[in-house]
């Protein structure tokens, strides 16, 4: 399942080179174009969901895994004193491109970064 008009399928098909932080079987992660701090990142499965409710749930278990491995990742590379794990569904909740996706943002006390939570 791929969507031609989307950047995120064009990105998982290698037709847009992006350097990928993680990547498996169905899900690769790339840091975001507008970081919210540094090390912004995001995962994204491999085949076109448009939210994170059309993600199959046979992949929730797989999903973790990599938010885990990215996440544990860049509080070493970063020297996070926290994460934030984000999933914007929907245009109302500022998900911008229809593709599903998680954000993981390192965090740190001093970084002055809003949350909604």
């Amino acid at each position: 399942m791929e969507n031609q008009n989307c950047i995120f399928c064009q990105i998982s098909q290698n037709k847009i080179p992006a350097d990928r932080t993680f990547d498996d079987e169905n899900f690769f992660a790339i840091l975001d174009n507008k970081p919210k701090t540094t090390g912004h990142t995001l995962i994204i499965p491999k085949k076109h969901y448009k939210t994170m409710f059309d993600l199959p749930t046979t992949l929730g278990n797989e999903l973790l895994d990599a938010i885990k491995k990215v996440s544990f990742n860049l509080i070493k590379k970063h020297k996070a004193e926290g994460i934030n794990i984000a999933i914007n569904t929907g245009a109302a909740a500022g998900q911008i491109v229809e593709h599903a996706h998680v954000h993981i943002l390192p965090r740190k006390r001093s970084d002055r970064v809003y949350t909604i939570v």
